[in-house]
């Protein structure tokens, strides 16, 4: 899987707004909609919210994942957002406020995909360097090269 070809500039948004886990999830769903990524809004909601409420995914060092599964996804579909300090309250592993997430959304049949993405993305965020290089960025554009790096 190629992150170029999933995380763009139009799925990439550097301020979020939201100060509760619930108020990331709506505006990265936001980013998806405008970016004509998802039609069935709600459904990914509760897709994402589903699975969050089973286990958090908030990782750690400040990143969260927030993922589901729905039928009303034809391919997966990704995007990034980036929050100022403090971070959120994600019920992350270490318990440090996340300000990094990554959302993605797969159909139920599919799990390649879903797993390949996740696992390109831990490995690209075990770096502290990447992950300081995201959180510095001025733009989504910048954001989208060095996801490429």
């Amino acid at each position: 899987m190629n992150l170029k070809t999933v995380l763009t500039p139009e799925t990439i948004k550097l301020d979020l707004k939201g100060s509760t886990k619930e108020e990331i999830i709506n505006e990265l769903l936001d980013v998806l909609v405008a970016a004509n990524k998802i039609q069935d809004r709600q459904a990914a909601y509760n897709a994402v919210m589903d699975r969050e409420n089973k286990m958090s995914t908030g990782m750690k060092h400040g990143i969260a994942i927030p993922h589901g599964k729905s039928p009303t996804i034809g391919d997966l579909v990704a995007c990034i957002g980036v929050c100022g300090e403090p971070g959120v309250d994600f019920d992350s592993l270490d318990r440090v406020p996340c300000r990094i997430f990554i959302m993605t959304l797969s159909p139920v049949e599919k799990t390649g995909p879903h797993l390949q993405f996740l696992a390109e993305i831990s490995l690209l965020f075990k770096s502290s360097e990447k992950r300081q290089q995201i959180l510095d960025a001025a733009s989504a554009e910048a954001v989208a090269k060095i996801l490429s790096q």
